[in-house]
């Protein structure tokens, strides 16, 4: 009885191992057609005018922020510590962040990735509802094809986003990029973003 009590413990352990191991390769190993964005958690230190690690600020007019804690935000992040916080102005100009991909987005193949949104109801008077756009382009910061936009994001609580593209070219840069309402004029906003997800291919029927 021992016996066959230690052999059942020694191979329930040895499943085990094997589980875990097969998780953490597809964690680290994700399938040939998934590519894994580079902190798509949008994790860094808190703080205002500086993008979350992994990420570039596109333009001069770019002065992302990695919240809460700095323009009066408190809300809370959908997924780890810190989120991203994008703006627009009166001006025109708006906030935007990009990342070199792991693996170019190929034409003609359709994508999908979601992205939780929210709107803080406080950010230093940039509190009016914007819309989200993704770009796809091939050098840092390269606008060549729009890829997805979002609905106004009105809602203060976080809500997931899902999209799904068809790009025209291979891209190997994904931007993100805070805009205005497509119907009316360039208002002080912002768009609030976390718990990006892998971006992956489209399910085929």
């Amino acid at each position: 009885m021992n016996t066959f009590s230690s052999f059942s413990i020694v191979m329930i352990a040895a499943l085990m191992s094997m589980y875990s191991r097969a998780r953490m390769a597809d964690d680290f190993d994700p399938p040939q057609d998934t590519i894994v964005l580079e902190n798509p958690s949008f994790e860094g230190t808190e703080g205002t005018e500086i993008p979350p690690r992994g990420w570039d600020a596109c333009g001069a007019a770019s002065t992302p922020d990695v919240l809460p804690g700095g323009w009066d935000v408190v809300s809370l992040p959908s997924h780890g510590r810190t989120f991203l916080g994008l703006i627009t102005r009166r001006k025109g100009t708006f906030e935007s962040v990009g990342q070199r991909l792991p693996k170019n987005l190929k034409a003609n193949e359709c994508y999908q990735l979601s992205i939780d949104l929210a709107r803080s109801p406080t950010y230093a008077g940039y509190n009016k509802p914007i819309i989200l756009r993704i770009w796809g382009g091939n050098s840092d910061c390269d606008r060549r094809q729009l890829l997805a936009k979002s609905s106004l994001v009105k809602h203060t609580n976080w809500r997931t986003y899902n999209f799904a593209f068809f790009p025209k070219a291979d891209y190997s840069y994904l931007i993100i990029e805070a805009h205005f309402d497509p119907n009316g004029a360039p208002e002080r906003g912002n768009v609030m973003l976390d718990n990006m997800s892998k971006i992956i291919k489209c399910e085929r029927v």
